[in-house]
């Protein structure tokens, strides 16, 4: 039985036992909010949900292949997204607690309007159509080349088969099947790390040791990657979804492990990079290492592949129906739910065969939606709804400077790769506060006028 067959057997077994296990979502409480027994999940649930819906294929290749380049270095840097879930842990524990806010939305609403509401939407829901084939994209690269057969085959057959046990249970089966993944990824991923490591030539010396602490070797991409975690988790329903499911505490509690833990589990998926470059290997570090070791830890590897995608792609379904049902307020029903999630699917899916480039998921969309910081980090202080525009607006245009490469080079003051994508976040998160605040400066001075005429 060749390696393709096995990878195939793991693909369908898994997704079959996950149907068979998942819950049935009878009511909306269950398909949209993971009640279950009236129950909210627990903060063991809650953070292992959390952190595996976040360790998307894309991200752990993008792990390995950063240990790859710059040592472990690249996989810390990497990691500086995780305190994406420490800022939304406690800035929405203090929405819900002081605000007394249910949603995002709800928020956004009450404070700029339903316009802001609707272009908040449009991002969310451009970012959930992205997740579905950057995701599935990577599961179809190991089973063929890029356009091959096998390659769509391996991606229709498994986005089917994870659509088919989101549609069951909604977020609840989300939920549930995101701890069994976790497990099943912790376990995974010790195996690849104990045979790494029972190599005489490589030891954790030598990953302590790889890597330069430099701007050019990785350090850009670090900073980046922490001034972007002051807006990212906002744009993400997949994270905030769980941020409003269970208690205030309960929340808190699991989103600042989850930071803790997810950035762990990431720079310790990196190490397999790092051990890819004492080797000399080139190309996909995770593939060449599973290809070293044989066709146990290769499959292993896969499996890692397929568990995480998995996890983000069911994450990414249950989010964009309640997106659509609840926080849009379209319509309130299970069929509703199920239609949407298929929609999804289907849509999410074209750009594979449209041969669509893989745009990261976190460098390019992190800086378009940095405009987010201010509305999230002073979500407490009163400003005219001209501020949300002004910020977001301003965000995207950023952003596009870094897609199109027009940003001028006199205002970039390191070197290397990433050096772009860091000052483009510190110009443009500089300019994104300046151009929230004008506003409600201006309306000030107005005041001032005002009431020195009538004195």
């Amino acid at each position: 039985m060749d390696i393709i067959n096995w990878q195939w057997t793991l693909i369908i077994a898994s997704s079959l036992l996950l149907f068979i296990l998942s819950p049935l979502a009878k009511t909306t409480e269950e398909f949209f909010k993971a009640v279950h027994k009236r129950k909210a999940p627990n903060s063991l649930v809650l953070t292992g949900s959390l952190i595996i819906s976040w360790i998307f294929a894309k991200s752990i290749t993008n792990a390995a292949n950063l240990g790859l380049s710059f040592g472990i270095v690249g996989g810390v840097a990497y990691a500086g997204y995780y305190v994406s879930f420490a800022v939304a842990g406690l800035l929405i524990y203090k929405m819900r607690v002081v605000g007394g806010f249910k949603s995002i939305h709800q928020f956004l609403t009450t404070k700029f309007g339903k316009g802001a509401m609707a272009l908040f939407s449009i991002l969310i829901a451009i970012r959930l159509f992205n997740e579905v084939w950057s995701n599935t994209m990577v599961i179809g690269s190991y089973f063929g080349e890029t356009g091959s057969s096998n390659y769509y085959k391996a991606i229709i057959v498994f986005t089917i088969l994870t659509l088919a046990y989101a549609i069951k249970g909604g977020l609840s089966s989300s939920i549930f099947t995101d701890v069994i993944q976790m497990v099943l990824f912790s376990i995974l991923l010790m195996v690849i790390l104990w045979n790494i490591f029972s190599i005489d030539t490589f030891s954790v010396t030598d990953v302590v040791t790889s890597g330069t602490w430099s701007f050019e070797l990785g350090l850009n991409l670090f900073f980046a990657a922490i001034i972007q975690s002051f807006s990212y988790p906002f744009h993400d329903p997949v994270l905030t979804d769980r941020a409003f499911i269970s208690s205030p505490k309960v929340t808190r509690k699991s989103f600042l492990w989850a930071s803790l833990l997810g950035a762990i589990c990431i720079i310790l998926f990196s190490v397999i990079g790092v051990y890819a470059q004492t080797q000399g290997f080139k190309g996909q570090a995770a593939v060449e290492v599973g290809k070293a070791f044989g066709v146990v830890i290769l499959l292993v590897i896969n499996f890692i592949m397929i568990t995480s995608a998995a996890s983000t792609l069911d994450s990414t379904f249950s989010s964009f129906s309640k997106l659509l049902a609840i926080d849009l307020g379209m319509v309130n029903d299970l069929t509703f739910g199920r239609a949407s999630m298929a929609a999804i699917a289907i849509l999410g899916t074209l750009p594979v065969f449209l041969e669509a480039e893989i745009l990261s998921a976190t460098t390019i969309s992190g800086t378009m939606v940095i405009g987010l910081t201010p509305i999230f980090l002073f979500w407490n202080i009163k400003v005219p709804k001209m501020s949300f525009y002004l910020s977001v607006i301003t965000g995207l245009v950023f952003g596009f400077t870094l897609v199109f490469n027009v940003f001028p080079e006199a205002l970039i003051f390191t070197k290397g790769k990433y050096a772009d994508l860091l000052w483009v976040n510190i110009w443009g998160i500089l300019s994104c506060n300046i151009l929230y605040f004008i506003p409600k400066w201006l309306a000030s001075k107005n005041i001032v006028l005002k009431t020195s005429s009538v004195s």
